[in-house]
């Protein structure tokens, strides 16, 4: 191909959109949960081993965002509420000892993450979730000077539609699941 003709066929090619992959960093990313704890308060606990991957491609706004969670790393502040937690009824890790989301759609107003839409796995079961976004930064984090995206999101589930159903109803069937990352570009 002529040297002329070989610029104008890159010319008009669609541009590359560049991915940006950013692992999660599990010190700054703890998802957690509140559930109505018969009628008189609202539990609240979290667990403090989660490992994922985010990866953008702001030009096209799209990307992916995986989050493994270990279930036994709950974490209430409340040693028998946690033994009794990571047992059958409830999280049973000895059966499910990882908890998933995976989102290939994300949502976007403008330049700012609004949302994921994706698939929670929990005790084995995989169902649809959306995680609406309320907090969104990506850019220069100064305690190391590293290229980082930030995030909070949130939304309610069922649990007894995943199969979790100890307690039921003293403790409430609706869940509200918050997490919030802080991942850096690899």
């Amino acid at each position: 191909m002529p040297p002329t003709l070989l610029a104008l066929a890159l010319a008009l090619a669609p541009a590359a959109h560049a991915q940006e992959a950013y692992t999660i960093d599990p010190r700054h990313t703890f998802p957690s949960f509140e559930v109505l704890h018969h009628g008189f308060s609202i539990q609240r606990g979290r667990f403090n081993q989660t490992t994922g991957k985010v990866v953008l491609d702001r030009a096209r706004q799209a990307g992916t965002v995986e989050i493994r969670i270990e279930a036994a790393s709950i974490d209430t502040g409340l040693d028998e509420l946690e033994k009794v937690l990571r047992g059958p009824g409830f999280f049973d890790v000895e059966r499910h000892p990882l908890i998933t989301f995976r989102a290939s759609k994300l949502r976007f107003d403008g330049d700012r993450l609004a949302g994921a839409d994706g698939e929670l796995t929990l005790l084995g079961v995989t169902r649809p979730v959306s995680l609406e976004v309320s907090l969104w930064k990506c850019g220069l984090y100064p305690p190391n000077r590293k290229q980082a995206c930030g995030a909070e999101a949130g939304t309610r589930i069922r649990r007894s539609e995943f199969g979790m159903t100890g307690s039921l109803p003293g403790v409430a069937d609706e869940v509200r699941i918050a997490i919030q990352i802080e991942a850096f570009r690899d």
